[in-house]
């Protein structure tokens, strides 16, 4: 049964569930960096190049701080997903009656009827692997199942007489293609914050959110982009201004071209993910 385990580093009634394809952020592969790769990879230019075409399109999603100007043309994976369609989370209730551990992983495949080695046991295990990875320094998470788990974890942070808002990337016209050329139509609005809480969708067979924030100075942004396949969109952004906490082998280095450290890393949310932001907050420095 240990094999059926995942590997660590450092009861209620069943309902019908799928499980998504798994869309391998920077936060959910890279040791526990979100936005890391939460989730999400490529220099984001017009023309990749020969070792971008083998990488999964999935991850260009990953830019620089200097890209931001009107007029850039950046390659960007952007599936047609949006909040809304998010299924519901749970109650609070809900999910503490379902145990979410890799160590209760042979149970639960039973409980949802999935065979070891299947596609959908791999995606449950790599969810409860990441949840369970110990934060970077200067990192707190939470993978949430329940939305009173989620905004708790946003009061913690904030503080709890601190109001906030949440931001979602919005697809105003479809595109064509998944993967495509996008031109940045407007001057990029940045949203001046202190702190902020990324929470990106995992692939379970109920919705769970891997919730995140970190000490390091980021930078919020709504870009507008016009596709070349007839995509328009609101796009939500983060620049890490600091990485020097990752690991080396972070996919936005590689994307990018770049150095640990030397470079800001930025990249934009799915459509179905949440960055939380306080309204009302003090900007320090």
């Amino acid at each position: 049964m240990n094999d059926l385990q995942c590997p660590h580093r450092s009861h209620g009634e069943a309902r019908e569930m799928t499980i998504s394809n798994v869309l391998r952020l920077p936060s959910e592969e890279e040791n526990g960096v979100s936005d890391k790769g939460m989730h999400r990879s490529l220099p984001v230019h017009a023309n990749p190049s020969t070792h971008m075409d083998h990488m999964d399109p999935s991850l260009m999603i990953f830019f620089t701080l200097n890209d931001l100007k009107v007029g850039k043309k950046l390659l960007i994976f952007f599936p047609m997903k949006d909040s809304s369609s998010t299924p519901p989370l749970m109650s609070r209730d809900e999910a503490n009656s379902i145990p979410f551990s890799c160590a209760d992983l042979p149970h639960l495949l039973h409980f949802f009827s999935f065979s070891p080695g299947s596609p959908q046991a791999k995606a449950m295990e790599h969810t409860l692997r990441e949840c369970e990875i110990k934060p970077i320094k200067g990192e707190t998470k939470i993978c949430a199942a329940s939305l009173e788990s989620m905004l708790d974890f946003v009061r913690e942070t904030f503080g709890s007489e601190t109001q906030f808002k949440v931001l979602s990337t919005t697809h105003l016209a479809k595109s064509r293609t998944l993967l495509d050329n996008y031109t940045i139509l407007d001057e990029p609005n940045e949203i001046p914050v202190p702190k902020m809480v990324a929470c990106h969708t995992m692939p379970y067979p109920y919705t769970v959110f891997y919730c995140h924030s970190q000490e390091t100075e980021n930078k919020a942004f709504v870009v507008s982009l016009g596709g070349d396949h007839g995509g328009r969109i609101e796009g939500v952004a983060v620049c890490h201004m600091d990485t020097s906490q990752w690991s080396p082998n972070h996919a936005s280095f590689r994307v990018l071209g770049i150095e640990q450290v030397t470079s800001p890393v930025c990249h934009f949310f799915k459509g179905d993910n949440l960055v939380y932001v306080p309204i009302n907050m003090p900007i320090h420095g």
